[in-house]
């Protein structure tokens, strides 16, 4: 009985006489590697699954909230019945031009939380490289007790947290006891709306405790006035950015205590031995090479900051003292759950990923490397003309 052999393919070895050696061809693969139809078919059933869960929980929701903030539907029935109708822009504009309640309250929360994210995206990413510098020292004893320690936080319920909070910070919380120890009296945290920056100008004497410009009060952006623009974050949105350093700190201190562990140790004892200190390496090896985590790390802390709503809802102030708390993703729950006006509340959810698309493209060209982008156009540059000119003199 006759066996059909492989097709092979022949090198061609010139006149040397040596045997050639054959080249199976890889099974499952047509002409140029590329997958035959029925193992394509095979990888398709097996991601479909998850392209069904994906398409139906993610996907169709937010073809369905794209929908709804263009329409005029009311909450009741499905938004896709014949009494549903397009209405355009109209939820866009009276959340952003309409000088009415609605954009006075969406610029007040873009405010609050540009404040929040500017303080806690910082701190949150010194914070985690410091502790992640600390728990990887070697000389440090128990050093799996403080990673678990700074990391647990991170895995608690934020509900919970965010209870505890409001008792450590209560008018005869134990913070307050702490600075009347220091013959400070604290203030009422989570019902103080005043800004921190009038706070500081106030205690510096630059400004009255109560004066307003009138420069500033009668004159705004988005109808907000420039007196609450420039007024910094309240205190109680001060609480808030702390909870939220304690809780994130340890998650992206393990992203930074990863990295460290993958710097390569021939260059640390380099630098040793040509004298830098701990300081000088730190900055000139550890950081450059730490720099896609810490890419990686002010992404997500922009992203994730953005997002700020279960601390304000478990809080049960309603955005409270006088608004300055209110978020946008809270503001999208508010204007759709509470104030029955789904179409503006669809409005502020597909502002709000707007705005964290353009804030997270404009940071990522902020750390770009641009002369490793330059080297690799080089490179690349470099490797069309090898091919153009390899193409031109044609097989030899």
């Amino acid at each position: 009985m006759s066996v059909a052999t492989p097709a092979v393919r022949i090198r061609d070895t010139g006149s040397s006489g040596a045997t050639p050696a054959p080249v199976p061809r890889r099974r499952g693969h047509g002409r140029g590697g590329r997958i035959r139809g029925h193992e394509g078919l095979a990888g398709w059933l097996f991601v479909a699954p998850v392209l069904v869960i994906l398409g139906l929980f993610l996907l169709a929701p937010i073809l369905m909230a794209a929908w709804v903030s263009v329409s005029d539907w009311s909450g009741t029935g499905s938004p896709l019945s014949t009494g549903v109708h397009y209405v355009g822009g109209r939820n866009y504009h009276a959340i952003l031009s309409s000088g009415s309640l609605n954009e006075s309250n969406f610029s007040l929360s873009i405010r609050n939380n540009f404040y929040f994210v500017l303080f806690v995206v910082p701190i949150q990413t010194v914070l985690s490289l410091t502790l992640a510098l600390v728990v990887n020292n070697r000389r440090l004893k128990g050093r799996s007790f403080f990673r678990t320690a700074y990391y647990f936080p991170t895995v608690t319920s934020s509900v919970a947290i965010t209870v505890l909070f409001l008792f450590l910070f209560a008018v005869d919380g134990s913070v307050n006891g702490l600075l009347r120890l220091f013959g400070v009296t604290g203030p009422n945290w989570t019902n103080d709306p005043t800004g921190l920056v009038w706070v500081v100008l106030a205690a510096l004497h630059l400004v009255g405790a109560d004066s307003q410009p009138a420069a500033l009060v009668d004159h705004g952006f988005l109808g907000t006035t420039w007196y609450d623009w420039l007024a910094g974050p309240s205190i109680g949105m001060i609480v808030f950015i702390i909870l939220v350093i304690w809780t994130s700190a340890g998650g992206y201190m393990l992203m930074y205590l990863a990295a460290l562990q993958n710097v390569p140790t021939d260059i640390q004892e380099a630098a040793d031995i040509d004298g830098a200190g701990r300081w000088a390496k730190l900055r000139q090896v550890v950081l450059p090479i730490l720099r896609p985590t810490t890419v990686l790390v002010l992404t997500l802390g922009i992203i994730g900051s953005w997002q700020l709503f279960d601390q304000v809802f478990a809080a049960g102030t309603q955005g409270g003292p006088g608004g300055t708390t209110v978020t946008p993703a809270f503001l999208s729950y508010q204007t759709s759950f509470q104030g029955q006006q789904w179409g503006q509340g669809s409005a502020i959810a597909f502002l709000l990923f707007a705005l964290i698309v353009v804030l997270t493209l404009l940071q990522r060209l902020a750390t770009r490397d641009w002369s490793d982008t330059r080297a690799r156009r080089e490179e690349r540059r470099i490797q069309r003309r090898r091919v153009r000119g390899a193409t031109a003199e044609g097989p030899r």
